[in-house]
């Protein structure tokens, strides 16, 4: 691919696939995948992913908000897609596109049964999730008698899965309280089965658990930044491909003289001579501000030119003293070799977190 001449976000859909074909790898042959494409698709590209995967007929997509769910079915994406944090304002968009609501505690369950029923439904899938202990959203273990009293009577909607997320699949020092929501899950999906007189689809593992606790499998896992190319481990990263390659060009090179500072608030002060690039990604376009003052960088020619100063807005200025480099010369910020997880780790931060917040004016290049 040509060298860019602006800000860029490369999307590989090969690696993908690389990514996909691993994890499934792990699996049985029988056990679903969920790709989970919320958040753009970790701030790639939701809808070219989702197609994509869609074509390599993956089982399920999961998104955070019902927006989210409509903005997939807006780009043509037919497979079943569950709302994992649905709210009840959008309850009606839901089942007018065919979407399926995580249900997380007793009023949301009345909210979507009445919507339902208002709708003239039968038997419309709902996801149960139950908390074993990341207590973030989830019914308790106990909740299977009371879910049992109020779908017992009623056929407006029936459920789909029942499904739990683990609290710290990736670290291999908590496999004990790790193995104790494994089991609180099996307890739960057992008393619901013994109650309901049928199972539903169970789902429990990310990407680590995937990785991590191959007994967990059961009927379906999901995937979010596996797919995208982190293992969440130095060894298992090795078995990833980063699908994005975030680039872009050196607007300006200044010579500074000793003495002189650089940037808003004057935050940097040149202890010598120097040559400082500015490059046109910023704040506004992912690059926060916690990686200025020396703590993140990007790659000229190769080598490491440390960010100083603030970062801008629309700017970040690095030093590229000692570094053959012009004006209108590719800048790499982070792609498969230096990757995301390692500049993530220069602001004490996560791969998570530097590519969801790669901004939506930040083009994407999508290589087939």
């Amino acid at each position: 691919m040509p060298k860019t001449q602006e800000t860029v976000l490369e999307i590989d859909l090969s690696a993908l696939k690389h990514n996909y074909d691993y994890l499934k790898s792990k699996l049985q042959k029988n056990t679903k995948f969920l790709a989970v494409v919320k958040a753009f698709a970790y701030g790639n590209d939701a809808d070219e992913i989702a197609l994509y995967l869609q074509n390599l007929d993956i089982d399920y997509f999961a998104v955070a908000y019902t927006g989210e769910g409509v903005a997939l079915r807006d780009a043509g994406v037919t497979k079943p897609i569950l709302v994992l944090h649905p709210l009840p304002i959008g309850f009606s968009a839901i089942i007018d596109r065919c979407l399926e609501p995580s249900i997380y505690n007793e009023k949301v369950l009345n909210r979507f049964m009445q919507m339902a029923s208002d709708k003239n439904q039968k038997n419309y899938p709902i996801h149960l999730k139950f908390n074993t202990g990341l207590n973030r959203l989830g019914f308790s273990e106990n909740a299977v008698d009371e879910i049992y009293s109020k779908l017992n009577t009623s056929d407006v909607v029936r459920v789909e899965s029942i499904f739990s997320h683990l609290a710290a699949s990736e670290d291999l020092s908590e496999k004990e309280f790790m193995r104790h929501q494994i089991n609180t899950f099996k307890n739960i999906s057992e008393k619901f089965k013994n109650l309901f007189g049928y199972q539903p689809m169970l789902h429990m593992c990310n990407t680590s658990g995937i990785l991590n606790y191959p007994e967990a499998h059961f009927d379906m896992v999901r995937s979010g930044i596996g797919l995208y190319g982190f293992g969440n481990s130095e060894k298992e990263n090795k078995n990833f491909r980063p699908i994005a390659a975030l680039k872009s060009v050196i607007s300006q090179i200044h010579d500074i003289e000793k003495g002189e500072t650089v940037g808003y608030n004057r935050a940097y002060k040149s202890i010598a001579s120097m040559k400082t690039a500015t490059i046109p990604i910023g704040h506004a376009d992912g690059i926060g501000r916690p990686y200025g003052k020396g703590k993140g960088y990007v790659i000229i020619a190769g080598k490491k030119a440390a960010i100083i100063g603030n970062v801008c807005m629309d700017m970040i200025m690095v030093d590229v003293t000692g570094i053959d480099c012009e004006e209108g010369d590719e800048v790499i910020v982070f792609d498969a070799t230096n990757t995301a997880d390692e500049l993530a780790h220069s602001a004490n931060t996560i791969s998570y977190e530097l590519i969801t917040d790669i901004s939506q004016r930040v083009k994407r290049i999508i290589k087939k």
